[in-house]
């Protein structure tokens, strides 16, 4: 059957359009084309001073000092004031997963060429014997902690897909496919949720459905779909997006809570608001229709209300269901995640004040700040090697500027 056969049967099922049609580079974050005629110079300015930070600091970061060469591997983290690697005591799957993503997204032949080394590493140090992987080794790349956990297995999934991609190399492909069908088959419960994680086996649940790993797994699938089956990658996807909406939905504030609702002591994370806007509303056509697109607007709103601090540091980490602050810290990603979420619903103007906020508050000239407190002082100046990752994904959804 064609793939236009496949999606019209699709359109007719579940009221779909054309699933690709939205679906571009970078998850489908259909980027504006825009002039500096059309647009706020500092938005410009802005724009293109992110860009060549990321691409001559933090890039070059990464295939250099950031990477053990003897291993294969990425460091876990670099000191914020030299850019030397903090002395290793673990290497986790989701990290080397994120900085193939990263590589495999940037353009040049030199980021070629460390993505292919990345992708060798991550399937010979990181896949498990029992099938699935292996969420960390030790500092000598032996296994540590053989947990198979959801996070990792969506981050495996992603890099995959953007690797080949990248790449064409068909092992990319079925190791994408080979672990999509182990999150099916082990991780998924009978009411469309999926285990946190399992046991090394993959035989026992160990942590419960969680909402950061099942946003994660959507952004997985949806790079998926692009490269492979999109099809059933396309009833996944509606299928945890009806479960996030029956189980995970706050019904006062229309937010994703972090754990199931009814959880002692939720908490309701405003970065992963706009994350999951940015990923649902970046392929309207694979979700049409369902409760989350209208409900996921509604959290963006409340949480720009109550988690955004506009004239201090930017985006809390976490509030109450209630809108009370539960942690104070601003944490690089949720402010990316504040940006990139701006650029996708086109509202330029708090784009260009949140860019010019966040190159003051966050970047240095050796790279970036980790989190901030609520006064905007630094409390954590090492940069972790999974925060490029965030980078990658707010400036693929910047408007284009010539």
């Amino acid at each position: 059957m064609t793939l236009r056969r496949i999606l019209k049967n699709l359109r007719r099922k579940f009221r779909l359009s054309l699933l690709l049609q939205n679906l571009g580079p970078f998850l489908g974050m259909r980027r504006s084309k825009m002039t500096a005629a059309q647009t706020n110079l500092s938005l410009t300015e802005h724009i293109r001073a992110l860009r060549e930070h990321y691409a001559s600091v933090i890039l070059p970061m990464w295939m250099g000092q950031g990477f053990n060469s003897a291993l294969g591997l990425p460091f876990e983290s670099l000191d914020g004031a030299s850019g030397e690697p903090l002395p290793p005591a673990r290497y986790r799957a989701m990290a080397c997963a994120r900085q193939l993503y990263v590589f495999a997204q940037a353009p040049g032949a030199a980021a070629g060429q460390h993505a292919d080394r990345l992708f060798e590493s991550l399937r010979r140090v990181f896949r498990s014997e029992h099938g699935g992987w292996r969420y960390s080794v030790d500092a000598q790349a032996l296994p540590l902690d053989d947990t198979q956990d959801l996070y990792t297995h969506a981050f495996i999934v992603l890099a995959c897909a953007a690797y080949f991609q990248r790449s064409r190399n068909a092992d990319a492909r079925k190791l994408m496919l080979a672990t999509a069908s182990t999150i099916e088959s082990r991780f998924k419960t009978q009411d469309g949720l999926y285990h946190a994680a399992l046991s090394p086996d993959l035989a026992q649940p160990l942590r419960p459905p969680a909402q950061n790993p099942m946003m994660h797994l959507t952004e997985a699938y949806l790079a998926a779909a692009q490269v492979a089956e999109p099809a059933l990658f396309a009833q996944h996807l509606r299928s945890l997006a009806q479960g996030m909406s029956q189980f995970f939905v706050h019904a006062p504030t229309q937010c994703i809570s972090e754990a199931l609702q009814g959880t002692a002591d939720n908490r309701l994370e405003p970065g992963h608001q706009f994350e999951w806007l940015s990923l649902v509303q970046g392929a309207a056509q694979v979700f049409e229709g369902l409760d989350l697109v209208e409900t996921l607007p509604r959290a963006m709103q409340w949480s720009r209300l109550h988690g955004v601090d506009v004239g201090g540091p930017g985006v809390l980490a976490s509030l109450d269901e209630s809108g009370a602050m539960v942690d104070d810290t601003r944490r690089i990603w949720a402010q990316t995640e504040y940006l990139r979420a701006l650029a996708v619903v086109g509202d330029l103007p708090a784009l260009a004040s949140g860019l010019a906020a966040f190159r003051a508050n966050f970047l240095h000239p050796g790279g970036w700040y980790e989190c901030l407190d609520g006064t905007g002082a630094v409390v954590r100046s090492d940069m972790p090697s999974t925060s490029p990752y965030h980078l990658a994904t707010c400036l693929a959804a910047l408007p284009i500027v010539v």
